[in-house]
């Protein structure tokens, strides 16, 4: 599977894979026992409508509507994943799950108190017309809070293991077969994401770097590992090359109980919308109707 463009590999990618977020990430554990998403859904708290910007298959908008967010609106590229958030039980069905852009939010100005993204941001291209539109579609004070991912934790753990093995692999595809540029490496960075959400209107940026773990047996690990962007390239044989590998390495590093170390390095930024007199100037808005 391969596109040039990173939204058609993105959609291409999730089309096979909706729900691939919440199954590679979903059973890692902050050192506070925390998901990704528990983490990121605590910054809403008091929030009472609440857009999940880039919302998968709802494992967050499950968990805000648990934490009692009377309003919530989830935007999406993947129709597939889109259609697994419908299904969710535990997402509302007044919930507005629409597919489209972050660059081009369809929602009017000021209609969320907050905006969460879980390793969506990082993806995402135009990244200053996307901060736009989230500033646009925020109330002021509102606030903005986002898990990217920072790389891993370990050189010789499972995951730092399995981006050794993976290297040569991805390096040894020819130019149009290889992953496309996904997204905008500022957004990893404290500095300039900080600086992108000062144009766009937000106030001082607050960065927490943690530790997700995903340590367990080996084939768990496997599994968890194998759900990232960079195999979407590999044909199968390539991808089972590399597991069969990965398999050898992991096993030795094994613990007496038969658990693999695999931590990945999260950030999570957040960030408040200030006041509009306070603000630089911003780009024309793209208006768009209130969720239903």
């Amino acid at each position: 599977m391969t596109t040039t463009h990173p939204e058609d590999f993105l959609r291409a990618f999730h089309a096979r894979w909706p729900a691939v977020t919440a199954e590679t990430m979903g059973r890692g554990r902050t050192p506070d026992g925390l998901s990704s998403y528990e983490l990121l859904c605590e910054r809403a708290t008091g929030a009472r409508s609440v857009l999940d910007l880039g919302c998968g298959d709802g494992v967050l908008l499950e968990l805000l509507a648990r934490a009692g967010v009377p309003t919530l609106a989830g935007v999406d590229l993947s129709p597939e994943a889109l259609a697994l958030a419908r299904r969710r039980a535990g997402v509302p069905a007044g919930a507005a799950l629409v597919r489209g852009r972050a660059q081009r939010l369809p929602f009017a100005s000021g209609t969320f108190d907050a905006c969460l993204s879980h390793l969506a941001l990082m993806l995402m291209g135009e990244v200053e017309q996307v901060l736009a539109e989230v500033a646009r579609v925020l109330a002021p004070g509102g606030t903005l809070a986002c898990v990217v991912g920072g790389g891993a934790v370990a050189d010789d753990d499972a995951y730092g293991t399995f981006l050794r093995l993976l290297r040569p692999a991805v390096d040894a595809l020819p130019p149009e077969r290889r992953l496309p540029r996904i997204g905008d490496p500022r957004t990893r960075d404290a500095g300039a994401l900080g600086a992108l959400l000062r144009a766009a209107g937000f106030g001082p940026l607050v960065w927490e770097t943690v530790p997700l773990r995903l340590d367990g047996p080996v084939a768990a690990v496997w599994a968890s590992v194998s759900g990232y962007y960079d195999l979407g390239p590999l044909r199968p044989p390539e991808v089972e090359a590399l597991r069969t590998a990965f398999l050898a390495e992991a096993e030795r590093i094994a613990g007496p109980d038969g658990n693999v170390p695999c931590a990945v390095r999260l950030h999570l930024a957040r960030t408040a919308l200030l006041p509009p007199e306070t603000r630089p100037p911003a780009p024309p808005a793209h208006a768009g109707a209130a969720p239903a």
